[in-house]
């Protein structure tokens, strides 16, 4: 929109009134300066009424201006509100899924941690896991598998050579030979527990079974000899009195 100055107006006016001056013809001075004034006046009014109507259209120009701009503002201010309370969930949801991941994970880190059992009268720190491996393997020996008791076994006190239940693991190894009718395999298996495993609570049984095994490959001679060194080192032993009464039955 194009907005006139009051001094161009006039020269509109003006411009507009000359050619009618021109046509009616000479005027005398007085009635030359009486019109004159007169279109003065004209030009000063119709200025103003052009002035005031510019100015009323630019005000209400401005004002739609200033309520588009407003609504637009409102408009985006909406958008973001959205945005914010998207990211706001998403970042709630993000902490609820961590909160739950660390306790998870705690969760996991605290069964992984060793725990205090009682072995042979013995408090000793076991992993869980090693625990199960251990429990797992000698069920099968209790249920009779003792194929799939020997091999357990065996994984076991490779997985855990130092673990606490390590010698009771080895002792059953070698009773799940004995079962199984080879007892060459049961002799090596219950001299590791004697040897390796010496402060063992099991090495007075491991002994007894290996003068067992002795026995039934009809070797007296080391079954004897068996028997006398468990009485002669762990004379206090429920496998000594065992062996005492072998002992008798073999002179």
């Amino acid at each position: 929109m194009i907005k006139l100055s009051p001094s161009r107006l006039a020269c509109l006016v003006l411009a507009l009134w000359m050619p009618l001056h021109a046509v009616a013809g000479p005027f005398d001075d007085d009635e030359a300066r009486k019109a004159i004034l007169e279109l003065r006046t004209k030009v000063d009014n119709i200025t103003r009424d052009l002035s005031a109507r510019i100015d009323g259209k630019s005000d209400k120009t401005v004002q739609i201006e200033m309520l588009n701009q407003h609504e637009q503002t409102m408009r985006e201010i909406a958008r973001l509100r959205g945005q914010i309370e998207v990211l706001q969930n998403e970042v709630t949801k993000a902490q609820e899924n961590q909160r739950q991941l660390y306790a998870d994970l705690d969760a996991r880190l605290k069964r992984m941690e060793p725990r205090q059992e009682m072995i042979d009268g013995q408090t000793a720190e076991v992993l869980p896991t090693e625990k199960a491996a251990y429990e797992a393997a000698t069920a099968l020996f209790q249920s009779g598998d003792y194929k799939g008791a020997s091999s357990a076994l065996q994984e076991f006190v490779k997985a855990y050579p130092q673990s606490a239940y390590a010698s009771n693991a080895q002792y059953w190894l070698g009773n799940t030979f004995y079962a199984l009718g080879d007892y060459k395999k049961a002799i090596a298996a219950q001299q590791v527990v004697t040897t390796t495993y010496a402060d063992s609570a099991k090495v007075p049984d491991a002994m007894l079974n290996i003068a067992s095994s002795y026995a039934l490959l009809k070797d007296n001679k080391n079954a004897k000899k068996s028997l006398q060194t468990l009485v002669s080192k762990y004379p206090d032993s429920s496998a000594a009195q065992t062996a005492r009464d072998r002992l008798a039955s073999l002179k």
